[in-house]
């Protein structure tokens, strides 16, 4: 008799949480796109991303030979990447369309070039 009212007490609390919604549940680690870029002199690889707006990504930044940063305004990023280590930012994009990242510590003469094309879809 308690097992059937075990079993009975479950299944309310599975058909309740069915009727909040799955949508207000935790995130898992299933719904994170990872993303790894990495820097080096004087570009970024890749250098073009794509997302999916609301969905939750985490960006694995790593850098090849010296500090460089990681910036998007519009994604509201603004990161440091230093050499031999990993810096890892998570996001939600919260509009769609077609941004840019870029890197705001000076490496050298082509620095300029350091550049993410982002596009949210």
């Amino acid at each position: 008799m308690i097992r059937i009212r075990e079993t009975s007490i479950a299944l309310a609390l599975i058909a309740g949480l069915a009727a909040y919604g799955g949508s207000r549940l935790p995130h898992t680690h299933r719904d994170v796109k990872e993303i790894k870029i990495t820097a080096h002199q004087f570009d970024f690889s890749p250098d073009r991303i794509t997302l999916k707006k609301g969905q939750k990504v985490k960006l694995v930044l790593t850098s090849t030979d010296v500090v460089h940063s990681f910036v998007s305004i519009a994604l509201k990023v603004d990161t440091d990447i230093a050499p031999g280590k990993t810096t890892e930012v998570t996001l939600v994009p919260k509009k769609a369309g077609k941004f840019r990242a870029f890197c705001d510590h000076y490496c050298g003469t082509e620095h300029g070039a350091m550049k993410v094309s982002v596009v949210v879809e």
